[in-house]
């Protein structure tokens, strides 16, 4: 949804006021992202200002720390009443890459570490510690409460991927991105730069790779995105993207080997390492339509899936492959280089006379082998350029060399972690179930990344070793611009930053309470974040006598307002009562605003009032368990699910899908009695990727159906106590599946349905 721009800074001030009283408990009191190692504090504050004086005793490992310390001075109207010192110095105990320790007193900061990573993760939670004021155009001194920590990373690899192939942007917002990264101690920025949709890096040996490949007329993606804009302006194609070239209006841009130098010396400066990915051999039509002679059809077009793939038989593929990326070696200062390797369409290799003759020559069994033998290849190439292949989790597949690294993706392919860490390979954990940050959120989205564990992956003590860390993946086919993505993004990217740092123990409602108190800080950093989601209600909600709306807003200086005549709340709009009584049917529409005047997602919530379902018996003669049946094939919706494709059929003892090796797409149907303990309101929580329908009575509940990444839906119902007909259908489009079913009970609690649940 489109954003209101932040607003005053008195406005800004009230904000930070409000929410630090509202929450001022124990540890962490300072809001810290991501949780230091420890913390203690102490009254008192030190004033940075245009006169602190920086004594540097860590030598060269200081000066981006230092250069860092005096753009904030700079910030600073006046000098400190009494200029303090802020001193580095080597840390002689241990600490580990990137780690430090910060003493803050009121007239000194004391920066103890031993790397130049350690020295500006010192500094950036010096900028958290200093809050809103550090965004201000002008203040008059930066304050920085006393406090002693000492902190160290969990993990060495903490990244952000960003795919600026399928929708481009800008160097300054790129800039924006790695100081925002640098301020949550994210250290790994892993740029998608070439896509079927765009080619965006400078190769001197071909200039039409972006004379022409980084411009392009609409795309499907961007039609979607055209469509969605009429109703949110989050998904306009910018015009400063379009460009007439030969008379003709196209989209697009690139970035120049200088321009990206640029941009490499700046994450550098803030500790932030840039990786390439130039993905081959599939994902390369934005080559292959200029070159169709790089594939094995000698036709840049789709297959059965994905895009033509380049040729891995032909010598003038490795001759392109091998120009490009002696380029990309010699303008990249990173050791490691992304290949890329996934959902590549083999299916003209199957056919290709040069691919038969190659295989027979080199004993290659099958396709699979072919894209080994291409990654292979390229892998000895990489490292004869003095660098590390990166590849994604498809890698694996045909056989992997033990010195690649593995980017595991596939959340379906749970074993895959295991099979690397058997063969030696380290891995960067990035499961699309967590990670993949343009899956759509809903008010679940933040507590799953932050419960995720890239540990469990049934992984051994030696196993673990080999992770080398987690990061966040942003791909763009519907993310068009800054706005759509940092709505997408935040808050997300801080659990994430979390996970991949704080080594400490869980804790959701700790991790919750720090997050808002960031918020002033996300909003004087200009970010559209997604708020906190709103809570205590159903979006279908049911009542036989009378019912309480309760809305439970976990941002208390945000204030809630509502209206009941179909029209979206606006900031003039009713503000929330504690609660409202329902005694007959409505519509209420609900939205939180901040006090600048934003606001987060609108939740409709209707109320139907309803006579208890009479059940259709009790469990008497019944066994426990569900019917289920298995539908292989492709179905975009539960009503195209046809009885004559039924493959399999078994008992369940509840929602579970009993087959070993499920098609790539699937349905599935389970039927049977949902059995109501007690007489009441029922709140079901269906959650599925991709869509399921819940029927209770035979009458539709939640409808969650259609292709989608994992949504939660809600839906209440009155039920008398006893068994009632239950039916719900599932439906898998690929890419791995979710189907979870929770119920609240009349009495308040929320579980999971268990096979006592459950009779046929």
């Amino acid at each position: 949804m489109k954003l209101k721009p932040i607003g005053t800074i008195s406005l800004l001030f009230i904000m930070l006021l409000f929410v630090t009283k509202a929450n001022a408990q124990s540890f962490p009191n300072y809001y810290l992202i991501p949780k230091p190692e420890s913390m203690e504090t102490q009254d008192g504050i030190f004033s940075l200002g245009k006169n602190t004086i920086v004594n540097n005793n860590l030598g060269k490992e200081a000066n981006a720390a230092i250069a860092e310390l005096k753009r904030m001075s700079s910030l600073c109207s006046q000098s400190a009443t009494k200029p303090g010192s802020i001193i580095f110095k080597n840390e002689t105990k241990p600490l580990l890459e990137g780690g430090y320790k910060l003493s803050v007193k009121k007239d000194q900061i004391i920066i103890s570490a031993n790397t130049e990573e350690g020295a500006l993760n010192a500094v950036s939670t010096i900028k958290q510690l200093t809050g809103a004021p550090l965004f201000l155009t002008k203040v008059v001194a930066l304050e920085v409460p006393c406090v002693t920590i000492t902190d160290n990373p969990r993990f060495q690899w903490r990244g952000m991927h960003f795919d600026v192939s399928r929708h481009f942007f800008d160097l300054p917002y790129l800039r924006k991105t790695i100081d925002r990264m640098a301020y949550f101690k994210l250290n790994k920025l892993h740029l998608h730069l070439t896509d079927d949709e765009g080619w965006r890096i400078e190769i001197k040996k071909y200039p039409e790779l972006t004379q022409k490949g980084a411009w392009r007329t609409y795309s499907r993606h961007d039609s979607v995105c055209l469509t969605l804009a009429k109703d949110n302006p989050d998904y306009e194609l910018p015009k400063k993207h379009f460009k007439v070239i030969n008379g003709v209006k196209l989209y697009g841009g690139f970035y120049t080997q200088e321009e990206m130098k640029g941009l490499i010396k700046y994450a550098q400066d803030r500790g932030v390492e840039i990786i390439p990915e130039i993905d081959m051999p599939g994902h390369m039509m934005a080559a292959t339509k200029l070159m169709p002679w790089l594939t094995s059809s000698g036709q840049a077009a789709f297959g059965k899936t994905f895009s033509e793939p380049l040729c891995p038989c032909k010598e003038t593929t490795f001759e392109f492959a091998e120009n490009v990326f002696s380029e990309i070696a010699a303008l990249f200062p990173s050791q490691y280089i992304h290949l890329g390797a996934d959902e590549v369409e083999k299916t003209s290799w199957e056919k290709s006379p040069e691919c038969a003759e190659l295989m027979k020559k080199e004993g290659i069994k099958g396709v699979e082998e072919l894209q080994s033998y291409f990654v292979h290849r390229m892998e000895k190439f990489l490292n004869s350029k003095g660098k590390k292949m990166i590849g994604w989790d498809e890698i694996l597949e045909g056989g992997i060399s033990p010195t690649a690294t593995l980017m595991y993706w596939r959340a379906w392919v749970p074993q895959a972690p295991k099979m690397a860490a058997e063969k030696g390979n380290y891995m960067i954990m990035t499961p699309g179930e967590y990670c993949y940050f343009d899956a759509q959120q809903d008010d679940n989205s933040l507590q799953k990344v932050y419960s995720f564990d890239p540990l469990n992956y049934n992984l051994t003590e030696d196993d673990k070793k080999f992770v080398s860390g987690i990061q966040g993946n942003v791909w763009t086919e519907y993310i068009s611009t800054e706005n759509r993505y940092e709505y997408m993004v935040y808050p997300r990217m801080l659990a994430l930053a979390e996970n991949a740092w704080s080594n400490s123990s869980k804790d959701w409602n700790d991790f919750e309470n720090r997050f808002i108190g960031q918020l002033p800080l996300l909003d004087a950093m200009h970010i559209n974040y997604r708020f906190p989601g709103l809570r205590g209600f159903s979006t279908k909600s049911a009542f036989v006598d009378k019912a309480e709306l309760k809305v439970i807003n976990p941002v208390s200086a945000f204030k809630v307002r509502y209206t009941t005549d179909g029209s979206n709340p606006t900031a003039s709009s009713q503000l929330m009562p504690a609660k409202i009584d329902i005694t007959q049917s409505a519509q209420f529409k609900v939205a939180a605003f901040s006090s600048t005047g934003r606001h987060g997602d609108v939740y409709t919530i209707d109320y139907q009032q309803q006579n208890y379902l009479e059940p259709v018996g009790n469990t008497e003669g019944m066994k426990n368990g569900l019917k289920f049946s298995y539908y292989p094939g492709l179905y975009k919706s539960v009503k195209e699910i046809k009885e004559t494709d039924r493959d399999k059929q078994d008992i369940t003892k509840g929602i579970e899908i009993p087959v070993a090796n499920t098609a790539g797409s699937f349905a599935t149907k389970h039927t049977g009695y949902f059995y109501a303990p007690e007489t009441g309101v029922y709140t079901f929580f269906l959650r599925s990727d991709d869509g399921s329908v819940l029927k209770i009575g035979g009458n539709t509940l939640v409808d969650n159906d259609g292709f989608h990444t994992a949504t939660e839906k809600t839906a209440q119902i009155a039920l008398k106590k006893g068994c009632h007909p239950f039916e719900l259908l599932f439906i898998e489009g690929g890419g791995g599946y979710t189907l979870q079913l929770q119920y609240e009970s009349p009495s308040g609690v929320k579980q999971s349905v268990k096979a006592e649940n459950f009779y046929n």
